[in-house]
């Protein structure tokens, strides 16, 4: 047997501390069964090709979006800027809304694919699933985008140290903690 298959995963409440490390983009990712829009807040997005353009998504299957998308095979990933948290937290589930409830807030249009898309995302891509992946307790979702909409200005939010942050507080961040190491050592 080899040493490799004899180790055993990290705890999970380690990994996500030390994913928390990881600055990413906020994004909110919806779908529609007909006229029933989904949607959650995600951070697990990439892109994967540019010819064709793809990207994927990761979605647990837990999540409410998850079945819709699974069966609708359309979603629309939405980049939030960094004045759009509010919404971030209520497409998170922080707050107790769920379902179509959440889209109350915000001005929502679609694209070709029919899945919501917000008006003013810094970047709406407009996907079909092309291939779903089966990973542990979550569904990568491969997308081909078929069409995309983008705004000129702003600013993305980001998501980092357990909460949503700009990319300016997170290097006021850096920085402090530069001056408090750098204090320390001389004492």
């Amino acid at each position: 047997m080899k040493a490799e298959q004899t180790l055993m995963p990290i705890a999970p409440e380690l990994f996500k501390r030390g994913m928390r490390c990881l600055a990413a983009g906020v994004t909110i990712i919806t779908t529609a069964e007909g006229s029933r829009p989904s949607g959650l807040t995600a951070t697990a997005v990439c892109s994967l090709s540019l010819d064709p353009p793809q990207l994927l998504v990761c979605i647990s299957r837990r999540a409410g979006a998850h079945d819709a998308m699974a069966r609708s095979a359309r979603f629309c990933v939405n980049v939030l800027s960094r004045g759009q948290w509010r919404l971030a937290a209520r497409f998170s589930g922080q707050n107790g809304i769920f379902g179509a409830e959440r889209f109350k807030m915000g001005k929502w249009t679609t694209l070709k694919t029919g899945a919501p898309a917000l008006a003013d995302a810094l970047a709406a891509f407009d996907c079909l699933v092309n291939e779903r992946v089966d990973a542990s307790t979550h569904t990568i979702f491969i997308g081909r985008v078929v069409d995309l909409e983008l705004r000129a200005n702003g600013k993305p939010l980001l998501y980092a140290s357990g909460g949503y942050a700009s990319l300016q507080a997170l290097a006021a961040a850096a920085r402090r903690r530069q001056l408090v190491l750098r204090v320390k050592p001389g004492r």
